[in-house]
Formats: C-alpha cells, structure tokens, sequence
C-alpha cells in the first residue's frame, strides 16, 4: 500500500514539474518577443527628436513594449499598432521595426521624418496599413512594399520621394493609395490594383499615363455565306 502511494506521488510531482516547466518556457519565449519588439521600438525613439515627450513612457527597462503609450498589442502580448500620427516628431525610419512581426498598422504621419523608407519594411507581412504622409521623406518607394500581401491602404503623399513608382506595388491589394504631392517619375502603372485608382492618388508629380493599349488586331478572316446566290 505505502508503495503504491509513493508513486502515486512521483506520478503527481512528475505532472506539476512538467507544467511548471511548460509555463517557463512559454514565459521565457513571450519575454524574448518582447524584448524584440522592445529592443526595435527603442531603437526607432533613440533615432527621433521628441520636444513634446510624446514617447515618455517608453521606457527600455519594461519589458513589455505593451504598457508604452501609442501602442497597442494584441492578446499574445504582441505590437501590432504604433500610432505617432501628429506627435511633432523628426528624425529617421529604422529598419529594425521590421522585427515588428505582427504589426498590422504603421501611423507616422504629420510629422516631420526625414530620410528613406527602409527596403526591409517589405518585411512586414502583416502590415494592412502604412501612413507616413506630411513628413519630409526622400527617396526612392522601396520596391519591397510588393511583398506586403495585406497592405491595404498606402498614403505617401506629400513627401519629397522621387524615382519610379515600383511595379511590385501593382500586385499588392491595396483599396487605398495616396502618392501625391511628392517628385516621382516616369509611368503611372494601370495594371493591378493600380487600375483602381484615379489621377488624384498621383496628382503633383512628374508622372506621365501609360500609352494606350492598341486595340487588338483582327486575325479571323472574313465569313462567306454558305447560301448560293441566286441565279
């Protein structure tokens, strides 16, 4: 009996152990994606100018970018908003916001931001929405945003960004563009998504419209009618 009992109590200890162990690797894995997006987002605030302290309360030592103002996460503790829309910041983009895995809404706008748009933004898979209009970016618009499968808004305008627009955009769902007000050149595409939108999403640049499709040749030849003519 006494020998049944005791194992009974290994069985009993053996399960608490495996789930106390279970809960620190799931706490260990959390705090390291937190850390992450921490480690980004203070990366991000160390390149900005900040007069109005709108990023006070991000504070380095706090593990959980969670608790931070302008940012909300989702159930999983996890950064998917960053809202610094007119905060009366300047500074620079950071590539390291693309260790933002799950964000899904980018709002930098009204602003005064300077310098690039990060190619390794491309690497934002679950970005619906980018706003980064009123700033004081220059460049080229990353041909990478054509990896974005959820974007669905795109607003640039009023920038300084020049070059092409990039045909990768084309294959992105996107339901709202914005690229006004910037120095872009070359061709407005139609194809894709592009074909949406009207002239005011690219309205004061240096764009030209694409040429025209000619209409397609006639290949078939000319029917004859079966019936005999009359005689």
């Amino acid at each position: 009996m006494r020998s049944n009992e005791m194992g009974r109590l290994k069985l009993v200890f053996s399960d608490v152990f495996s789930f106390l162990c279970l809960i620190f690797v799931m706490g260990f894995v959390l705090r390291v994606s937190a850390n992450g997006e921490g480690d980004a987002l203070n990366a991000f605030k160390l390149s900005l100018v900040d007069p109005n302290n709108a990023l006070e309360s991000w504070n380095s030592l706090l593990m959980n970018p969670c608790t931070w103002f302008h940012i909300t996460c989702d159930g999983n503790d996890s950064v998917v908003r960053v809202d610094l829309g007119n905060a009366n910041l300047s500074g620079k983009l950071v590539p390291q916001l693309d260790q933002l895995k799950n964000l899904r809404y980018l709002e930098l706008y009204s602003n005064n931001i300077s310098g690039t748009i990060p190619k390794r933004f491309g690497n934002l898979k679950n970005l619906e929405s980018l706003d980064l209009y009123s700033n004081s970016l220059s460049g080229p618009i990353p041909d990478t945003l054509g990896k974005l499968t959820k974007l669905t808004t795109l607003r640039l305008n009023n920038n300084s960004l020049s070059g092409t627009i990039p045909m990768s955009l084309t294959t992105v769902p996107l339901q709202l563009l914005d690229l006004s007000n910037n120095l872009l050149t070359g061709v407005i595409p139609v194809n894709g998504s592009f074909s949406l939108f009207t002239p005011i999403s690219f309205a004061n640049n240096r764009l030209r419209n694409s040429p025209s499709a000619p209409p397609p040749q006639r290949t078939d030849t000319p029917r004859t009618s079966s019936v005999p003519p009359y005689i």
